[in-house]
Parts: C-alpha cells; structure tokens; sequence
C-alpha cells in the first residue's frame, strides 16, 4: 500500500524531476550519456526503494541523495575526474556577445571544475538544484554547519579564481547564501 501510493508520486514527478536531476548529472559527469545513465538509474533506484519515500515534500532531496550515492558509488569504481556545466547559452546576442559569454562561461566550467569533490557536490546542489542547507545536509550526510563553509569555501575560491582569470573584468554572479 505504501509502496503503491510512493510509485504514484514518483510517477506524478518523474517528467518534472528529470530535467534537473539530469542538469545536476550532466555538472559531475560533464558528459550527456553518463548523465543521463546517472538520471535513469536514480529512477530505478527510486522506484525500487520507493517505500523508503516517507514525505513527498521531500522528493527532490530524497532523490538527489540517492543520485549522490551513485555518482560515489562511479567515482570509487572509476576514479574519474568530474567537471560542470550548468550555464546556458541564451537570449537574442550578437555574435561577439555569444563569443564573449562563451568565453566567461568557459572560465567559470573551468574554475568549477577545479574544485574539490565535496565543494563542488555542495555548490552544485545548493546553486543548481536549488535544495536548501538542510537538504543538503541530509542529501550529502554531513552537518549544515559543514554545507555552510563548504559552500562559502567554494565560493571564495571561485571568486578568486575568476578574478585572476578575468583580470579585473566582471565575474560571474554567484548566488547568495539562502
């Protein structure tokens, strides 16, 4: 019965989920195939295990922890460097905006990429999936306090890094601590 009524949620969320679970994928991997294994997996996964599912409020973390434990499980198993991309082109730009903004997005890949595992895990999932400090708390496995400077670690170093690439151009914006 419980099973039953956790797969109706999962079913009622799966097409709204997908995209950005599949964009929080592709930031790790930086490769559209694993991402989208990643996604697909964490689906069955999350249908196996659905009576797990106790608050449908908290789906979204729910399955990003679930996505998080995968993507460990691949990293032990491949050892593979990850990298990011959760900017997108967009809008109606010239030419040399598009080349400009490619550019800026390419520095900030870059930067991103260079971050440690668990800096980048945290920043990802607070900036790209939007989860709040204790969803992420929860999703990662670690104390909120841990998420905080994590976060404010990335961001610094980012901050950082940016600056030099760019040499006193405009960096690109970071969001605010929620």
């Amino acid at each position: 019965m419980i099973a039953t009524r956790a797969n109706r949620i999962l079913k009622k969320h799966c097409e709204t989920l997908s995209p950005r679970l599949y964009r929080l994928a592709w930031s790790w991997t930086h490769d559209a195939d694993a991402a989208q294994d990643l996604v697909q997996e964490t689906w069955t996964r999350a249908f196996e295990r659905a009576a797990q599912l106790q608050d449908e409020i908290r789906l979204q973390a729910w399955l990003s922890r679930i996505m998080v434990n995968l993507h460990r499980d691949r990293i032990r198993a491949r050892r593979e460097h990850l990298d990011i991309s959760a900017m997108e082109l967009a809008g109606e730009e010239g030419a040399d905006d598009l080349a400009s903004r490619h550019d800026e997005i390419q520095r900030v890949r870059d930067a991103i990429a260079r971050l440690p595992d668990d800096q980048r895990m945290v920043l990802t999932l607070v900036d790209l999936m939007e989860l709040s400090y204790a969803e992420v708390s929860e999703t990662l496995g670690i104390p909120i306090g841990t998420v905080m400077s994590r976060l404010s670690r990335s961001r610094q170093l980012l901050k950082k890094t940016l600056s030099k690439a760019q040499q006193g151009t405009v960096v690109a914006r970071l969001r605010r601590a929620k």
